[in-house]
């Protein structure tokens, strides 16, 4: 209380002064625009306190917004705690505390007693409020006008060319082949989820009170859920992927769905084991299993946390879900356009070299432009308007996908904000996991498990999706991350610090899609009769000399 009187005093002070400097100048101006006795003003004069008045104004424009903005921001977080701490239990509440570190999003991250959890409320996501600013909508316009440019310098190059109009998708063709294989695995998956930890957990919790062996009951089921996990959801869909030689993109649906489907199973079970536990200490009934509907919910929901209930939006807006699903299939052909344009002619005949430092430099540096396109078109594409899409059709009303990692000037605020859905996951089942089981001794090595489950999860999806083994991504992402993560922490605030992950971010994927792409053309144009397991995990780029 003592502290917000004497804020409040000096903002009264400050409020009084500003008036009383004020007053002075409007005096000053008042006096120097008196008519003179010929009852003519000076029309050089009169421009030039315009002038004086716009730059005036000019100055005191970027202390007022910061100055609007903190008090906003404040107001909507005490607001949203003060409506969330009114019911303790109701929808908006969740069983784990919300990420670690500071939130410079205007619904900041709500914080709960360690029993409690991350609170899910109604609020929009970032870009949609941004791009209600016209001046950040133009910057969307630019990238449209961008679009259309790529469209028609294919179309100019092949009427040159060809001497004709071609607008053809053979790349998009074919690595969207096989699209009918990679749907049907979709539904075999999404129903095995749905059935078989539905039905072990129901089983395990309506037996658990009345088995005379509870621990060796539990852990009967936890041996059939974790060959579940494994067998079927691991390695079945891998076999088909393998089996039928998908392309790529038909790869991606599957391999992307097999390790959403495994969090969301293993979310389901971790948050409802400890209920029924305290329901068998407390011996009260009925057991608290969810519902089939309910269960169902969270599978299609754009989170990896369940809970019974979620905070709903009131209607649907289908013209919204429209839009969103329209931006998605144009993000698609932006992609397909920077391949066809800008990575494909690149790529094809870099091997006409041979390999060395300067060639592989150079690739670097041309891959710049085309890996920021494609990682804006990714961010947008599928963390804002694919889970926004679902997220209106189901009435999902906590829309933080993501935060503000665009202003991150630490690598530690980047991992924290760029993807909040699944570093929900990895914070509260593998780093606060981590933690319980060490009591809380041993933060950094948690951290280091929490970096190594996500290097191998995504360097195992790259290695599937392109059927060959460089560990390119987990190099970068282990080692240069990880020591990012922690020279590059939450205490640089200075704008260079944001110019520094911007610049080391656009360096690092231009570095992936230099080595990638060039491994992937190395291994169309060199290919092996009879290849060896080594020969998958061999790069052959350093060995692969062709010539046209």
């Amino acid at each position: 209380m003592v502290g917000e009187e004497m804020s409040l005093r000096k903002r009264l002070s400050k409020s009084s002064e500003n008036e009383e400097k004020e007053g002075d100048q409007r005096d000053h101006t008042e006096k120097s625009l008196e008519p003179p006795s010929n009852g003519q003003i000076n029309l050089k004069q009169l421009i030039a306190k315009k002038i004086q008045l716009t730059a005036e104004a000019e100055e005191l424009k970027p202390f007022f917004m910061k100055e609007v903005g903190s008090h906003f921001d404040d107001f909507v977080t005490n607001l949203i705690e003060k409506s969330a701490s009114l019911d303790n239990g109701g929808c908006a509440l969740t069983s784990f505390s919300v990420l670690e570190g500071e939130n410079n999003h205007r619904a900041k991250d709500l914080r709960a007693p360690p029993e409690h959890g991350k609170i899910f409320v109604i609020r929009r996501s970032l870009l949609d409020e941004l791009l209600e600013v016209d001046h950040i909508r133009t910057i969307y316009h630019m990238f449209i006008a961008l679009l259309i440019l790529f469209i028609l310098s294919t179309l100019v190059v092949d009427y040159i060319d060809k001497g004709r109009l071609v607008l053809e998708f053979n790349l998009m063709s074919y690595a969207f082949g096989k699209l009918t294989v990679a749907m049907w695995t979709w539904c075999t998956m999404f129903l095995c989820t749905l059935t078989v930890p539905y039905f072990l957990f129901q089983r395990w919790a309506r037996g658990y009170c009345r088995s005379s062996h509870p621990l060796v009951y539990s852990v009967f089921h936890c041996f059939l859920f974790v060959v579940f996990q494994v067998g079927v959801l691991g390695l079945g869909p891998l076999y088909i992927v393998l089996t039928y030689m998908l392309p790529p993109a038909s790869r991606c649906i599957v391999i992307c769905e097999q390790i959403r489907l495994i969090m969301k199973a293993h979310s389901f079970v971790r948050e409802n084991v400890p209920r029924v536990l305290n329901s068998a200490k407390e011996k009260s009934s009925p057991v608290p299993v969810p519902t089939v509907n309910q269960y169902l919910y969270f599978l299609f929901a754009p989170t990896l946390i369940y809970r019974d209930n979620y905070p709903r939006t009131p209607t649907v807006r289908w013209g919204y879900v429209v839009m969103q699903f329209a931006q998605v299939f144009g993000c698609f052909f932006y992609v397909y356009y920077v391949f066809e344009r800008l990575c494909t002619p690149l790529f094809r005949n870099i091997k006409q070299e041979p390999f060395s430092a300067s060639v592989l430099v150079l690739c670097i540096f041309n891959s710049i432009l085309p890996a920021a396109l494609i990682l804006f078109l990714s961010f947008f594409a599928f963390l804002h308007c694919w889970l926004n899409a679902f997220a209106e059709m189901l009435r999902f009303g906590d829309r933080m996908f993501y935060k503000d990692w665009w202003n991150s000037t630490s690598y530690a605020n980047y991992y924290r904000t760029w993807n909040v859905v699944v570093h929900d996951w990895l914070y509260y089942y593998a780093y606060k996991d981590f933690l319980w089981f060490f009591t809380k001794k041993f933060k950094p090595a948690a951290m280091f498990a929490v970096f190594a489950v996500s290097a191998v999860v995504h360097e195992y999806a790259l290695a599937v999706c392109l059927n060959f083994f460089y560990p390119v991504l987990f190099v970068l992402f282990m080692f240069f991350g990880m020591a990012f993560n922690f020279i590059v922490n939450d205490s640089r605030k200075r704008p260079i610090w944001n110019i520094l992950m911007w610049t080391s971010l656009f360096a690092g994927i231009a570095v992936l899609l230099c080595f990638y792409s060039q491994e992937w053309y190395a291994r169309q144009h060199c290919p092996l009769k009879n290849p060896t397991f080594l020969d998958y995990i061999r790069p052959r780029t350093w060995t692969c000399r062709y010539v046209f």
